[in-house]
């Protein structure tokens, strides 16, 4: 199912960047997209090596990731559960993820701040049942996301990506690092205190060289957004053709017009955003942009 593709690269009109790309990680597939698809492709692996056909993982009620894993679970002819964080809700994420065949667990928040003690409870006893953590967040889906990079030119000077706890940066990381590349990753936190993704890379990688955090771009924190950002989203999406989301990608963009106004980049400087994908996160503010 998850075969080796190559997403394509576009490159961005611009004022002041003269070579401005975006990875279209979010064309990879419409439900899949983005950095799920890299994430999921080697724990989708994990569980055929290890004779799992149930995979359990966790998210908000606007998650990507959870509709992501209901896909590829149901391509894959595999079951699978979700802890739901909050009070039980329907909305467009959730309803294609139960078409997916996804069972839904609604569960409170302070019980959720215990994934491990969830999974315990209801599965424990399920030897086919599969933990995949919240985001995909492991290893593997450090792996799958270094492959991005040798996708890539050899001549990029910055790589841009947005975040949310760290494990696709890790992955690109780990790509430079495994090239050879003296391309520096640039990492757009999407939440408030976002410091604490350097310490999580470092974990997993054991290093953070060639790494530069932007902590200023939450916009009030995770799923935060102001008039600001939403004016700066809608008007490149209509200039660029190209969709972005409020809750990452859009943060990210904007960090980089910000910091080019601020002269941040040398002119001949090649840049690099990783479009992450997440688009259906845009359902949960849709009130938000008109």
């Amino acid at each position: 199912m998850f075969t080796k593709i190559h997403s394509p690269v576009q490159q961005l009109k611009h004022p002041t960047l003269q070579q401005l790309w975006i990875k279209r990680d979010d064309l990879i597939d419409p439900y899949i997209s983005g950095n799920k698809w890299r994430k999921l492709k080697y724990l989708l692996s994990k569980a055929q090596t290890e004779n799992k056909d149930h995979l359990v993982t966790f998210g908000g009620a606007y998650s990507n990731h959870l509709l992501a894993t209901a896909a590829a679970a149901s391509r894959a002819a595999l079951k699978s559960t979700a802890f739901v964080r909050g009070e039980t809700v329907k909305n467009e994420m959730l309803m294609l993820c139960q078409l997916f065949g996804m069972t839904l667990l609604f569960v409170d928040r302070t019980s959720y701040k215990d994934k491990i003690s969830l999974f315990d409870q209801h599965f424990g006893d399920d030897p086919n049942a599969l933990f995949i953590d919240e985001g995909g967040a492991s290893m593997e889906a450090v792996t799958g996301c270094a492959e991005i990079i040798a996708e890539l030119p050899a001549d990029i000077d910055h790589i841009f990506c947005a975040a949310g706890t760290g494990t696709t940066a890790a992955g690109l990381l780990k790509g430079i690092h495994d090239i050879g590349l003296k391309t520096i990753l640039h990492v757009v936190p999407a939440l408030k205190g976002g410091e604490f993704i350097a310490e999580e890379i470092f974990n997993y990688l054991g290093h953070t060289n060639q790494l530069i955090l932007h902590t200023d771009y939450h916009f009030g924190g995770y799923a935060k957004t102001n008039p600001e950002l939403i004016h700066f989203m809608k008007s490149f999406v209509s200039s660029q053709g190209v969709l972005i989301d409020p809750i990452y990608t859009a943060k990210m963009m904007y960090a980089i017009d910000d910091l080019s106004k601020k002269n941040y980049f040398r002119k001949e400087e090649k840049i690099m955003a990783i479009h992450t994908g997440g688009l259906m996160g845009i359902f949960g503010m849709k009130d938000k942009f008109f």
